[in-house]
């Protein structure tokens, strides 16, 4: 009888496999797909040569994730690469503000009237980041704090809505960096907590930058999956699990999963009825001939160029896809572009990008005019770089990845509390009824993003199970 069997090859899964597996437990991962990787694969999606992620591409959280940063991925191939900005905003009159690796960089660009507003915001919280990032990724309480005087003080300046830490400037251009940042998880800007999430991305920023991961998104998965083997733990592919009995024998089950599927499969009953989806995306993958030619320097050497004109822009994009249930006329969108910074990423010459919007969840239409026209907007004669694109909207998305149901990339809405009380308002997020199933999704805390540290989290949790029993 093996000691753990993990249901999904996700991030999250193999860092609670590799977890387990470290502590001397026997492990196997099961996965429905013919490779690991859940939100952090990567492939040729458009023309030969030209290789794409289909989820996530820059990872800011992954470089600094406490659960990444303690195991030997590099010595499994994992290489991270750091364009020369972690990421711009450009602005339709040309200009853009930037989110650099420097504090004062950043200030500058938003210019005097908030230069100081920003350096006294993000600076007092710099030299205890290791700390504080291992606190806040930990919560609910799976150790005690180990700096909870920062971690209060984080806490009241994050807690707040994000339109009330705004406040603190004065003119557009911080503010719209500002609201495209607590937009990453797509979270209405006037949200419970939605301050923290701006914040801890600007801080991941100037503490180790928002890297790319050399070859693609599938070297951070392939990495964990090639420790996990070394460790003695065992990966099977192209096996999808439908109830629990397709399982081998184990003492205990975690589920990289979505909680429906989990509570479908382990039949927990009603136990996630509550449980509430969040906003879709629609996202297109690019092959160019060429770099996007922005009007503005700045993005030119960012890995990650966000797209909205300004705070109310997108705030009012966020609302129609969360609250108004219709697609936004100009989307706020996400875009990043890999081969700035890695080459391997597309043939000589040539580059890959993507971009992305906020949509109802299940949402059924096609948004490319709309995607296409803002990127107009601040790159003028992109359409004509376009040699092909691959279209996913919530349909396609939650063919790819049966966790974003309805197109949901976050494994559940961060509205409100569901920031941080996921998947159920408890303080045992891993646990399920079943004392030997657990779950260790995105659907839990620290929540969406591949850092891995929900998994890291769940995997305490089945440890001090299995040493009970």
């Amino acid at each position: 009888m093996l000691d753990a069997v993990v249901v999904g090859a996700g991030p999250n899964g193999l860092t609670a496999a590799v977890e387990l597996a470290r502590r001397g437990f026997s492990v196997a991962v099961f996965e429905a797909r013919g490779t690991v990787g859940g939100g952090a694969r990567t492939e040729e999606l458009t023309l030969p040569g030209f290789r794409h992620d289909p989820c996530s591409a820059a990872h800011p959280l992954g470089v600094n994730s406490p659960a990444f940063r303690a195991l030997p991925l590099e010595r499994h191939g994992l290489e991270w690469l750091q364009p020369e900005l972690p990421m711009a905003h450009p602005f339709p009159d040309g200009t853009a503000a930037v989110l650099a690796r420097s504090v004062t960089e950043t200030a500058a660009s938003f210019g005097p009237r908030d230069a100081g507003a920003y350096r006294r915001l993000v600076e007092p919280f710099l030299p205890r980041w290791d700390t504080l990032v291992r606190d806040f990724m930990s919560l609910p309480l799976t150790a005690l704090p180990r700096d909870p005087v920062t971690l209060a003080r984080f806490g009241l300046a994050g807690l707040p809505p994000s339109t009330w830490l705004m406040r603190r400037f004065r003119d557009e251009r911080a503010k719209a960096l500002f609201a495209g940042l607590v937009a990453h998880v797509m979270a209405p800007l006037n949200g419970f907590a939605t301050g923290a999430v701006g914040l801890v991305f600007a801080l991941a920023a100037h503490a180790r930058g928002w890297p790319l991961a050399r070859g693609g998104s599938q070297a951070i998965s392939d990495a964990l999956a090639g420790y996990l083997k070394e460790l003695g733990g065992a990966v099977h592919t192209d096996y999808e699990v439908k109830r629990l009995d397709d399982l081998p024998p184990a003492r205990a089950y975690v589920f990289d999963t979505s909680p429906t599927a989990l509570a479908r499969i382990a039949g927990l009953g009603r136990y996630y009825d509550g449980f509430r989806y969040g906003p879709g995306v629609f996202k297109i993958d690019y092959a160019l001939d060429g770099p996007v030619p922005w009007t503005a320097e700045e993005p030119r050497t960012a890995g990650t160029v966000q797209i909205g004109a300004d705070s109310a822009e997108i705030g009012a994009a966020l609302n129609a896809a969360s609250r108004e249930g219709r697609a936004p006329e100009r989307p706020f969108l996400i875009t990043v572009q890999p081969s700035v910074v890695d080459p391997t990423r597309a043939p000589a010459g040539k580059h890959v990008f993507w971009a992305y919007g906020h949509v109802p969840n299940g949402w059924t239409g096609d948004l490319t005019d709309a995607v296409e026209r803002q990127l107009e907007r601040y790159a003028p004669g992109f359409r004509d770089r376009i040699l092909a694109r691959a279209t996913a909207g919530p349909p396609e998305l939650a063919a790819r990845n049966a966790n974003y149901v309805g197109g949901d990339i976050a494994t559940g809405s961060v509205a409100g509390l569901r920031i941080l009380l996921r998947p159920r308002p408890t303080l045992f997020p891993y646990h399920t009824p079943h004392p030997a199933v657990f779950i260790c999704s995105s659907a839990t805390p620290p929540g969406p993003g591949v850092h891995g540290m929900s998994g890291h989290n769940a995997a305490k949790a089945v440890w001090r199970r299995l040493r009970q029993t």
